[in-house]
This record gives C-alpha cells, structure tokens and sequence, in this order.
C-alpha cells in the first residue's frame, strides 16, 4: 500500500458531508459523440462537474466519430456546446483546465486502426496529463452497434482493467427491444467487460426527486405504517410530454412509447416505490431489493381491459397548431406505433397484494410532467353527512420528479364558515423554496458515479431482463390481437378514451397532473 493510500486528513471529520467525493483520473470517451445527446447533456454535464470541482486535474475527454475534425476542431464543439447547455455559469479557468485533456480520434467502428489510433490517444494522455490507465466509455450508439464497438476495444487492448487501472463501460438505452435481444446484449457485453464494469445509464435514476423517494420512506417513520395494502388504493406513476417526434421517425418507428419510457423509467420508479427497505444503501443491498419488485411484478390481465395505446393527431397546444404523427415525416401511413401507452401492473408480495399499479407514458399530452401518485383509500366519513365530504377526494401523496420538483400531499380540511364541509387542500414541499443550491442535472450525478465506480443507480442485467419478463406479455398480445385498438387523441389532451376506460372499469380516474 502507498504512503498516499494510509494518509488521512487530520483536519476533516468523517461525519462531514458537505465535502464531496472527487473522481480520481481518468479519461471519458464518448462513441457517437456528434449526436444531440453529446451536445445537450454529456458535454454540458462534463464541464459543469468540473466547473463544481468534481473531476481531477487528470482528466480527459475524447471523441470518436467519422467527422475529418482535429483536436481543435472537437475542442470548439464542446465549448459551444458548453456556453448554451451548460447548468453553471461560464468560468474561463475552468474551461481553460478542461480543454487541455480534449482529445478526437477520426474513425469508424469497423475499422481497426481506428481503434488503434484511440488506443495510443488514450496512451498519450495517460502519459501527458496523468489520466492513470482508468478509461470510461460511453457508448451512445444504435444497440446494433454494440458488439463492434465492444470487441474492438477488446482487440485494442482497451477493455481489459489491470490490478490499479480500471475499465467501464457506459450503455446508453434502449437495452434490446424484447426479452431475447435483452439477454443477447447482455451476453454480447459481457463477453468483453464484466457485469460490474457496464453501467447502464437510466437518466431518471439521477434525478435528485427520483432519489428523493428513497429517502421519503426510509429516512421517515410517517409513511412506512401505511405504505401497504391495508391503506394504499393504487399507485399512478405518469410520464407526459408535451412535444412530438419531429426528426426521430428513424429512432422511434416501430419502438414506441411503451418499450422507450415504460420497460426502463417507470418500471424502475415501480420498484422504487414498492420495495421493501434494504439492509443498507450498498449498491448490491440496493439493487436485491429492487430485483425482488421486479420478480414479483406481473401484467394485470386480461389485456384488453388493462392496457391501452394510442397515437397523436394534429391539433392546438401551447397557443400553436401542432401537426399529428403521421404528418411530421418519417412514418408510414400505416404506422402502428403507439405515442401513448398504458398498463396495469400487480405485484404480488404480502405489502402490496390487491393494489394496481398504474403506468402511462405519451407524447404530445396536455403538459410536460413526470410523477408517482400513491393515492389512498377513502375514509369512512362516519360522523359526517354525505353532504359534508361530497368534494371530498381521495388522499394523495404525489412525487413531482419534473419539472417542479418536489413532493404534494393532498388531504381533506374543513371550509371556514358555519357549515361542516371538507374539501381537498394540499402541502406543498419544493426543491427550489427549501434549499438554496440547486439540483444537478441528472448526467452530471450518473457520470460522477461512473467515474467514481458507484453503480447504485445503473440497473443490471437482471433488472433489465425482468422489465421486459413484465411487458413482453403486453407487446405480444398488441401485435398478435391488434388489441386494444390504436386510438387517435389530439395534441394536448390526455390520451385516448381506451386509457380512461381502463382506470373507469375499476371505479377510479386518472390524475391530472
């Protein structure tokens, strides 16, 4: 063990957390680095770590694409990339610092010496700026692309962590688009980098609300007596947006809503909120506890009753006139990917046994947001007058992960006046009234923990192949009964009839968020 290794600041309590943990050198590339989400994540998110004091002076970032760019050339992408994505102000040191470990290797992902070409980057880095050997790559490609790119970096000799150097991988989603090409992804991976070196980015497990949820069960003693069947009615989680697919016809044509946002986000939010509490928040603690939702988690049948899809027509939202799915260009006009998708899910374990979970995802919807409701069950009213309750909903706790993050609990108050009568009232707990810094973007919190080997927020393979163990079912039977119907909605509105349907069935209603 080094000198270094034993010392310990004398100065500093172990108990003190407002002091960070630093990422140690290191080197990021990026695959597929001229994309949109290089330019208005990744690259914003790499400066705002380091403008935070978070990445170490011995750090670089490379790009691999095919563009004829030099150094310089890349080194102006990201700095504008920068100056209009960035979170925190513009600091010239800071870029200054940053820019000299930027790095662009010209290739193609079948070409060797492309990737001989990264091997000796990557080699004169480690030498130039003390990046130590730790490389990082994140791989925001086509899936298809995977097994090039992953065996490539096996024959360069880059994927091969040594006893004080280490190697990761970075997988943007989707992670297959069923079962089987879930599990031959895995395969192909891991045939290269071990499971605990693949970090499988779910954006929406960084976000600060999403982690929130854990520490609003289990840093409280309030909610856990009636987080369970005896209180709880049913769980919505909804994830709305407001914008259409204009210019993602080639991505998202023949994947649709349920397989983007349902088999990653929301079945993960599921899990969050329906685990039981771990035996601690060690990555490995964490993660069986989510496993174990997920084991226990089926498709509510019969499906044509349970589900629900449609697809967005033109109409007006935000003050503009908005064209429909099949106007925007790309998709045929036979089309049948759903933008809005609905399930009804049932996890079957003692603490939730009888209580439906509700998921639905869409574009084009009345709003952009994204929440977890967990909406309780009537009280009796015993001493009231029918009269007294009759605006008188239903409690609600509700979980704002965006945009306004924060937590709402909805309960009943007495009307000032002479009568007694009880209405809907709420208490408001938000992110930007209670604490003076703001919250980082989730890439920022996610490429932090990958440089630092924290892998708590990155599902596994079994959490991936259990999601779609849950919706597999559900595409099966839409593209073998061609049911329920591909209903149209128009632009801004809620979805299709079919989705409030399925809720009305029940004698519930969606929230309207």
């Amino acid at each position: 063990m080094t000198t270094s290794a034993k010392w310990h600041n004398p100065l500093r309590d172990a108990r003190d957390k407002r002091m960070p943990r630093i990422a140690g050198p290191s080197a990021l590339v990026i695959f597929g680095v001229t994309g949109d989400l290089s330019r208005k994540k990744l690259m914003p998110a790499i400066y705002d770590l380091a403008n935070r004091g978070l990445l170490p002076p011995g750090f670089g970032l490379v790009g691999f694409a095919r563009r004829d760019w030099a150094d310089q050339d890349f080194m102006k992408v990201v700095h504008d990339a920068v100056k209009e994505h960035a979170r925190t102000p513009f600091n010239e040191a800071v870029w200054q610092q940053l820019a000299e470990g930027i790095r662009f290797v010209q290739g193609t992902f079948d070409d060797d010496a492309s990737f001989d070409n990264l091997a000796s980057c990557l080699a004169a880095l480690d030498a130039e700026r003390g990046t130590g050997g730790n490389h990082a790559f994140y791989l925001s490609i086509p899936p298809g692309a995977f097994p090039t790119v992953v065996n490539q970096l096996k024959r360069a000799g880059l994927a091969q962590s040594q006893a004080d150097q280490w190697r990761r991988v970075v997988i943007e989603k989707p992670f297959g688009h069923d079962l089987k090409s879930a599990k031959e992804l895995n395969r192909t991976v891991n045939e290269v980098f071990p499971e605990e070196s693949v970090f499988r980015i779910d954006h929406y497990l960084g976000k600060e609300t999403v982690q929130n949820i854990l520490a609003l069960r289990f840093a409280n003693q309030l909610y856990e007596p009636i987080w369970n069947s005896n209180y709880v009615d049913h769980v919505q989680i909804t994830m709305a947006e407001d914008i259409g697919l204009g210019g993602r016809a080639g991505y998202y044509d023949g994947i649709g809503a349920t397989r983007d946002v349902i088999q990653n986000h929301l079945l993960q939010l599921l899990a969050l909120i329906a685990m039981e509490e771990p035996v601690s928040f060690k990555p490995s603690d964490l993660r069986a506890e989510k496993v174990k939702i997920l084991s226990a988690t089926r498709p509510a049948e019969p499906f044509e009753e349970t589900t629900a899809r449609g697809q967005y027509t033109g109409g007006w939202q935000g003050g503009q006139k908005v064209l429909g799915l099949l106007e925007e260009g790309g998709f045929s006009p036979e089309s049948k990917t759903e933008t809005f998708g609905a399930i009804t899910c049932e996890v079957n374990t003692r603490r939730w046994a009888g209580v439906p979970f509700y998921l639905r995802t869409g574009k084009r919807l009345g709003r952009r947001v994204t929440e977890v409701a967990v909406v309780f069950k009537r009280a009796p009213h015993l001493p009231f007058d029918d009269t007294a309750t009759e605006e008188l909903g239903q409690n609600a706790l509700v979980v704002r992960v965006q945009p306004d993050e924060g937590v709402t609990i909805r309960f009943g108050s007495k009307v000032p006046g002479n009568t007694m009568e009880v209405r809907d009232v709420t208490m408001d707990f938000g992110y930007g009234h209670s604490f003076t810094e703001s919250s980082p973007e989730a890439y920022e919190r996610l490429l932090l923990d990958v440089l630092l080997g924290e892998p708590s927020l990155f599902p596994k393979n079994d959490e991936v192949e259990l999601s779609w163990e849950i919706l597999d079912p559900i595409l099966d039977f839409w593209a073998r009964k061609d049911e329920p119907a591909l209903e149209k909605y128009k632009a801004g509105t809620w979805g299709p009839p079919s989705a409030d349907a399925m809720t009305a069935r029940t004698g519930r209603h969606w929230r309207r968020p």
